[in-house]
């Protein structure tokens, strides 16, 4: 099934595709960067390309514990070569192999001048002075050789590359001490309502705890970012600008949660008219669909709806790919795949519509996935249970029990 159309049942609303082609066409990468070392520029991205500046492997070497030797010596089959020395890890033998001789060599050890071929230890006799092969070998088996993996002047990493843990290793095999990466993101974030009141705080009637901070703080550091919590802002426009412009001072992406629809007392986007630019608002997704985006100053700005199953879905599509263009790394498309439904699924065409499933696999291999009971963009119990998205395009009017549907696994 396809999941976007660039046309919706519902006029003046743009899908999540164009959206975030829109999104990712304005934003660039930002410019400052720093120089870190290895184990501190985990999850940061590289700002420039990583040139090796040596082979690697450095020098011919074993890859098992065995016999270093000349091929030639084993082409009449069953042979006898004479022991002439020992090749240990960071210990070469200081010596060349001769025509009927071998070297005792361990995994990683440097491969002896005029050897070619290394014979598992298992694969032979030993005796005092010497070693028996029982037939002949092929020249390099068992070596690693030389720059088989990079020559000196190959890029080893290229510049947008979120570093892993393998990626740390690689730039340590090349003595690298540190990495240029591009710095974090700062992202100030805040939520709206008066109905909101801190945890811990008592509630009075008509109140309820702000959860939308606490989320957005664990998905901002996860998509490795600077968090800025910026609290609470109450529902009054002068107020609010104020604390947009606040926000667009200190940070390079500001976020808002609730007062982007168009109640009465919806002001986010009023406030941001103002102070700001709208680039776009609203888009055919659910839940998510007055999510707003735009520019304040030199920040850029994403509004979302207050429902909290709303905030996760809209920054998992929309928020974390731009992220990714500001840290400076290539954003990738989240990884789907297909499943089938274990029940049937109620859904209106007209939007491209996110789900909560959890997924399972059968002893044929075959992935299925179970629509949660709370569906409602208000329900955090059924966005905590889930281990998935249950992604059904626009168009899709419904699913019935066994179809095919796609799925985005949740990371967290």
């Amino acid at each position: 099934m396809s999941l976007d159309a660039c046309v919706t049942a519902e006029t003046g609303l743009l899908s999540l595709q164009e959206a975030l082609g829109r999104i990712l066409a304005d934003i660039d990468p930002l410019p400052r960067r720093e120089n870190l070392p290895l184990k501190a520029a985990l999850g940061r991205v590289l700002a420039e390309d990583v040139p090796s500046p040596l082979d690697l492997p450095p020098f011919a070497n074993s890859a098992m514990d065995g016999y270093a030797l000349r091929a030639a010596d084993t082409a009449e089959g069953r042979s006898r070569l004479a022991l002439v020395g020992v090749s240990w890890a960071g210990r070469p033998f200081q010596g060349a192999v001769a025509a009927g001789q071998c070297v005792r060599i361990f995994t990683g050890a440097a491969l002896p001048e005029g050897a070619d071929t290394v014979v598992m230890q298992e694969d032979v006799t030993a005796e005092e002075g010497g070693v028996f092969l029982q037939g002949p070998l092929k020249a390099g088996k068992n070596v690693r050789r030389a720059g088989e993996e990079l020559r000196a002047g190959d890029i080893a990493l290229a510049a947008g590359k979120r570093l892993g843990p393998a990626d740390i290793a690689l730039l340590a095999s090349l003595g690298r001490r540190e990495a240029a990466v591009r710095a974090r993101p700062r992202v100030a974030f805040f939520s709206t309502g008066d109905e909101l009141r801190g945890v811990g705080d008592p509630l009075a009637p008509g109140q309820i705890y702000d959860s939308n901070r606490y989320a957005l703080d664990g998905l901002l550091r996860e998509a490795g970012a600077e968090a800025i919590d910026l609290g609470v802002a109450a529902d009054d426009p002068a107020a609010l600008k104020a604390l947009l412009l606040q926000a667009s001072a200190q940070a390079d992406l500001v976020i808002s949660s609730g007062g982007v629809s168009v109640g009465e007392a919806d002001f986010v986007t009023g406030a941001l008219a103002e102070v700001g630019r709208i680039r776009l608002w609203k888009m055919a997704v659910k839940p998510g669909k007055p999510i707003a985006f735009g520019r304040i100053g030199a920040a850029w700005f994403f509004g979302l709806p207050g429902n909290p199953v709303a905030v996760m879905v809209g920054f998992r599509q929309v928020v974390r790919p731009a992220l990714a263009r500001l840290a400076g790394a290539e954003p990738k498309p989240p990884l789907r795949f297909g499943a089938r439904s274990r029940q049937a699924m109620k859904k209106s065409a007209g939007r491209l519509e996110f789900q909560r499933g959890e997924l399972e696999r059968d002893q044929d291999g075959q992935w299925w996935v179970s629509g949660l009971a709370a569906q409602g963009s208000h329900m955090l119990t059924g966005m905590s249970r889930a281990d998935c998205l249950i992604v059904l395009p626009a168009e899709c009017a419904g699913v019935a029990a066994g179809d095919l549907v796609e799925v985005e696994p949740l990371a967290w």
